[in-house]
């Protein structure tokens, strides 16, 4: 894939960008550890003065930002400014925390003085991808650098402006030459840039694929990985829930980012007695929402990012509806626009043996299923490979303890949208990634957790 700037509001090609040279990427590995053997010594209240002015930077910014990613991979510019303000969020959070999470952890043990220490690994490589370009880093690169490690991005290559311009960030926010760069590469260059010493850990965030291949060529050199994966996550509502609230949460749930969100909701999972009510409703806000220029403050859902999602998308609701699920609402492109507009969709009656029930769909598409109560609604949910998270509506205590106890899910959400936070873990099981980001787990995933033990 080359690495450029296309609209896919347009499908207009912008700008493009050469990849960096072998060459290029050795005296960024070479800059990498001789920063990291100076920061890693440098004291917290250091580093988080700096990522307090990165803070500041994204908020003085925002605007600029946003629209950056809006052009680059078509997510709405309300949408584009929220994202900026998060990143913030995180880099206070991380510069307020991180000397309390990363400090020694006392033991009571045999000997006159034990505790645990955490301390920096080195150069962390980050594998990113396009759909929210700024959040998907900054919550890497927060607790990361704040651990004391420095940071190396290779991002989708369909958000190098994006890229770029995080590096620059942090370098105007005071960061040491070398604490973070970007890496203009293609994918077939990060095994070897795993494979190399002084690349100590790796994450990502993508497709089941490409965390595949990162975790064996991680696992070859003996290096650790944090991967975030794929997700279909289920949205329970039993007939006790409050119907209205759960029915807005509902359209932003699988809407969010036009649909392209690993912790989008994507199968709809209702209890018969209330499963009329609610479709109705949802074919009726799906078929409300407006479709079109992701700049316009009026436009609910933009472009899918590039012309081969909207197919693979188109190819998965056809397949679906061959297979005899039935079309409610959508289920093709926006013929009318240029660009990759695919229209809100939701498929019914989704036979047991189609395919859909065990794949993603990344984009405006929804599936609706029903049920007869909350075994069955527990058992649908857990039916598939994914584990990223999932969504219940109850006002019955019995049932939302069961949904948390029996959901298979990196997290669980109550009566509300499933989203991360930096103040709680965020991750998955099952195929959808191990490992954690954010909270304190985020920043102990890459340090040394050392025993020290003093007779």
């Amino acid at each position: 894939m080359a690495i450029a700037t296309i609209n896919p509001a347009t499908g207009e090609t912008l700008s493009t960008f050469e990849e960096i040279t072998d060459e290029a990427i050795e005296a960024k590995l070479e800059l990498a550890q001789q920063a990291f053997n100076k920061y890693r010594h440098l004291p917290f209240e250091q580093r988080a003065m700096w990522m307090q002015k990165a803070a500041d930077i994204l908020e003085r910014d925002r605007e600029i930002y946003a629209e950056m990613m809006t052009v680059e991979m078509g997510k709405t510019l309300k949408g584009a400014i929220g994202e900026i303000e998060k990143c913030a969020l995180v880099c206070r959070y991380y510069a307020k925390n991180a000397a309390q999470f990363m400090a020694d952890v006392p033991a009571n043990t045999d000997a006159s003085s034990s505790f645990v220490r955490y301390q920096p690994l080195g150069a962390i490589l980050a594998v990113m991808p396009w759909n929210f370009p700024f959040w998907q880093v900054f919550r890497f690169a927060a607790p990361a650098l704040m651990a004391g490690n420095v940071g190396l991005l290779k991002h989708a290559s369909n958000v190098p402006q994006c890229a770029l311009k995080i590096e620059e960030i942090f370098a105007e926010a005071g960061f040491p030459e070398g604490v973070f760069q970007t890496l203009l590469v293609g994918a077939d260059k990060v095994a070897k840039i795993v494979a190399d010493d002084r690349v100590k850990a790796a994450t990502l965030t993508g497709s089941e694929p490409a965390g595949e291949s990162l975790a064996a060529n991680a696992g070859k050199n003996l290096k650790k990985v944090v991967l975030e994966l794929g997700g279909s996550d289920p949205f329970i509502v039993m007939s006790s829930a409050d119907l209205a609230a759960a029915l807005s949460t509902a359209v932003t749930a699988r809407m969010l980012n036009n649909g392209q969100s690993c912790i989008a909701a994507k199968r709809f999972i209702l209890a018969e007695e209330i499963a009329d009510e609610f479709i109705q409703k949802f074919v009726q806000e799906f078929e409300q929402l407006k479709v079109g220029d992701p700049m316009l403050p009026e436009t609910d859902i933009g472009p899918l990012a590039t012309p081969a999602i909207l197919k693979e998308l188109d190819s998965q609701v056809q397949t679906c509806i061959k297979s005899g699920a039935k079309l409610l609402t959508g289920g093709r492109p926006l013929s009318e626009n240029a660009g990759n507009f695919y229209l809100p969709t939701i498929l019914s009656d989704i036979p047991a043996d189609a395919e859909a029930r065990q794949e993603e769909f990344f984009g405006p598409v929804a599936l609706v299923f029903r049920v007869a109560g909350i075994d069955e609604a527990i058992a649908l949910a857990n039916s598939t490979s994914f584990g990223l998270g999932a969504a219940a509506w109850t006002t019955v205590r019995t049932e939302s303890d069961r949904f948390i106890s029996e959901l298979e899910a990196g997290a669980v959400f109550i009566n509300g949208l499933v989203k991360s936070d930096p103040r709680l873990p965020f991750g998955g099981i099952k195929r959808s990634g191990y490992g954690r980001e954010l909270s304190i787990q985020g920043i102990h995933e890459f340090v040394n957790i050392k025993t020290v033990w003093v007779k």
